[in-house]
C-alpha cells in the first residue's frame, strides 16, 4: 500500500516559471464536512526564503501544506509552483512538480522495517534510476553526514531518539535536491536542546542549499530562528504576515495573546 510519502514523491521536473514565486497560495479555501479549516489563505515564498506558518493547533497549518503538495484537493483557490497552476493538473505532470518538493511530516514517517541509510536511499532508488547503487550510497552517505547522522546508517529507525528521526527525515527530503522544502512541525516533541539543534540545522541546509522554505509550526522561538517572515493564522485566516517585530508592533488582540502564550 502507498504511503503518504510515496504519493508525495512522484518522479519528474519543475520548469522554472521565470521571475515567479516559488509556491503561491490565492484565496485558498478548504473544509471537511462542516468544518471550514481555511477560509480564502493567501501566501508566498520565493528562492531561498523561509516562510513560517504560525497558529494554534487544528488552524489548518498542516493541511496548507498538504493543499501546496498535492495530498489534498482545495474546495477553491489556487496553489502555484514557479507559476504553475496545480488545480486540475494531470497526475503525471504533478508527479513532476513533487520530485522537486521535500517533504518532512511532522513524525518524520521514517519506514520501520528500513534502516537510516535505506530510509534516505528510498526515493533515491525509486525515482534516480540513472544512479548506479554505489552512487546511490555515495548520495545517501553525504546527505546524512549533512545532518550530523553519518555514524548511524545500519540503525534502525527505533534505535534513534525523535531529533535524530527528524534529521534522518530532513536527509529524506533533500535526497532529489528539491527547491521548495515543507516542513510540518519540525521541532514537534523534542526537548529545547534537540529543538535549537534542529533549527540550526535548518538555517545550515537553506543557506547552502537556498530553497524557497515553508515551516509550520507552533513554536514561536523557532519561528524567530528560521524565518524570514512569519504569517499567523486563526480561524482559516492570515491575521497578519511579517517580520517578528512586525508581528510584536501589532495591536490586533489575537496577536498578542498568541505572542504572551507561545
Amino acid at each position: 500500500m502507498a504511503t503518504a510519502y510515496d504519493i508525495a514523491m512522484k518522479p519528474g521536473n519543475i520548469e522554472e516559471g521565470g521571475s515567479a514565486p516559488a509556491v503561491t497560495v490565492e484565496n485558498l479555501h478548504k473544509s471537511f464536512e462542516s468544518q471550514k479549516v481555511l477560509n480564502g489563505i493567501s501566501l508566498s515564498v520565493s528562492r531561498g526564503e523561509t516562510l513560517a506558518v504560525l497558529g494554534r493547533s487544528g488552524t489548518g497549518k498542516s493541511v496548507l501544506l498538504r493543499l501546496i503538495i498535492g495530498l489534498e484537493k482545495p474546495d477553491s483557490g489556487s496553489v502555484r509552483i514557479h507559476g504553475q497552476e496545480t488545480a486540475g493538473m494531470a497526475l503525471d505532470r504533478m508527479g513532476e512538480i513533487r520530485k522537486k518538493m521535500g517533504f518532512l511530516f511532522q513524525h518524520a514517517a521514517l519506514y520501520d522495517s528500513l534502516t537510516v541509510a535505506e530510509n534516505v536511499a528510498f526515493p533515491l532508488e525509486h525515482h534516480r534510476r540513472d544512479m548506479s547503487k554505489a552512487e546511490r550510497g555515495d548520495r545517501v552517505k553525504h546527505l546524512l553526514a549533512e545532518v550530523g547522522m553519518e555514524g548511524n546508517l545500519d540503525k534502525m529507525p527505533s534505535d534513534i531518539s525523535g531529533g535524530m528521526q527528524k534529521r534522518v527525515g530532513l536527509a529524506r527530503a533533500l535526497a532529489l535536491e528539491p527547491e521548495i522544502l515543507l516542513l510540518d512541525e519540525p521541532t514537534a516533541g523534542l526537548d529545547p536542546i534537540s529543538s535549537g539543534e534542529i533549527d540550526d540545522l535548518v538555517l545550515k541546509l537553506q543557506r547552502e542549499h537556498q530553497m524557497a522554505s515553508i515551516v509550520v509550526t507552533h513554536d514561536l522561538h523557532s519561528a524567530k530562528t528560521i524565518a524570514d517572515r512569519l504569517a499567523l493564522l486563526n480561524e482559516g485566516k492570515v491575521v497578519i504576515e511579517g517580520s517578528f517585530a512586525e508581528l510584536q508592533q501589532c495591536d490586533i488582540g489575537f496577536v498578542q495573546e498568541f505572542l504572551k502564550q507561545s
